[in-house]
C-alpha cells in the first residue's frame, strides 16, 4: 500500500493513516457481509433454484446427445420461468 492509499505521511501520521485506513476496510467488509445476509433472506430460496437449474443444465450439456438437448431445453425453460418472477 502506498502512502496516499492509507493517507499517511510518515512517524505517526503513518500509523493513525494505517488504522484509519484498516477501520474503514473493517466497515467495508462489514456491510458487504450484511448486504449478503439481506440478500441470502430476501433472495435464497429463488437463488437455490436457479443455482439447481444451472446444475441440472451443465450436467445435461456433459450428457450430450439427443437426450442432452431435450433436458436442455426443458432446464432452459425452467431458468426463463425463474427470471420472470
Amino acid at each position: 500500500m502506498s502512502e496516499e492509499e492509507c493517507g499517511c505521511r510518515g512517524g505517526e501520521e503513518r500509523a493513525h493513516g494505517f488504522l484509519a485506513w484498516s477501520a474503514y476496510r473493517a466497515y467495508n467488509e462489514l456491510l458487504r457481509e450484511k448486504i449478503k445476509k439481506r440478500f441470502e433472506a430476501e433472495e435464497g430460496p429463488w437463488m437455490d433454484q436457479v443455482a439447481e437449474q444451472l446444475v441440472q443444465l451443465v450436467n445435461a450439456r456433459w450428457e450430450g446427445g439427443r437426450k442432452g438437448e431435450v433436458q436442455e431445453r426443458a432446464i432452459l425453460a425452467k431458468l426463463d420461468e425463474l427470471w420472470s418472477q
